[in-house]
């Protein structure tokens, strides 16, 4: 039996398809219900649904960060999404990064039971798939089926991948001189840390911890510029706290102290903190 969570910030939608759905139909259970994005990615995670049903246009959420979220981090979860968001461009982008269906609201209830028939049906190929190496005749196209669905999951999760990854790195960009942790980089892609840091690893080469370093290293190098500033100042302002910290890390990946980089490129003094 597979199991289905349904996230909208509508109580009557939710109650709706709770009750209403023939859900032995297709061998499923409703095993957990959310009001909002936050929560629902909670119930995800403790719960682990093979069938999410969920709106991308509630408070504090970014639909498209927690859908890569949840296909990258749970790549044969099958997406259903029900909304009242019209944007075309932002339907292409979410069936891009691995959503099953997108479903405007009001919905009918053949388009409802339609959407839950094909991830059922997709679920049913990734439990119980075609033997692919030496298919009878008559198997072929349903062998070649199997392979073209696996080939198009495993597109729909490196762009689902590659787009957490380009979320997670302007944010870190953008966020340096705060006290950035991984978990809050995490949240804001809407997967675990333990995966966030994986993904940034495989892609970049780098430990969260090295690229936050860079990003606060380019910034620096920046504020180098302005030769009213004190490489203490320039080292708080990039998120340091320590300048000995600060220093090391800046001639780690410099090469030079920050004041001897000062001199070399913009010919000014080195100024000590």
């Amino acid at each position: 039996m597979y199991s289905v969570a349904i996230i909208d910030d509508e109580p009557l939608i939710v109650e709706g398809l709770s009750k209403t759905m023939a859900w032995d139909k297709w061998d499923c259970q409703v095993i957990g219900t959310a009001c909002d994005g936050m929560e629902g990615m909670a119930l995800v995670r403790e719960k682990k649904p093979d069938i999410v049903i969920t709106d991308i246009n509630m408070p504090k959420m970014d639909g498209l960060k927690m859908i890569a979220g949840l296909k990258s981090e749970f790549p044969d979860m099958q997406l259903i999404i029900l909304t009242g968001y019209r944007e075309f461009e932002y339907a292409r982008q979410a069936i891009g990064l691995g959503v099953s269906r997108f479903l405007l609201k009001p919905s009918r209830m053949n388009e409802l039971e339609e959407a839950v028939e094909t991830v059922t049906g997709r679920l049913d190929r990734l439990r119980y798939p075609v033997p692919v190496p030496m298919p009878e005749k008559e198997d072929v196209p349903a062998a070649k089926e199997a392979q073209e669905e696996t080939s198009e999951n495993s597109e729909e999760n490196s762009e689902a991948n590659s787009f957490i990854v380009k979320n997670a790195l302007e944010y870190i960009r953008e966020n340096s001189q705060e006290k950035l942790r991984l978990s809050d980089v995490a949240d804001q892609v809407y997967v675990s840390q333990w995966h966030l840091s994986k993904l940034l690893n495989k892609h970049t080469g780098k430990t969260f911890s090295d690229l936050l370093n860079g990003a606060r290293m380019d910034r620096s190098k920046e504020l180098l510029k302005d030769p009213a500033l004190r490489i203490c100042d320039v080292a708080e302002q990039v998120g340091f706290q320590d300048l000995a910290h600060f220093s090391r890390v800046f001639k780690k990946l410099e090469g030079m102290s920050a004041g001897e980089y000062r001199n070399t490129h913009w010919g000014t003094e080195q100024q000590g903190g």
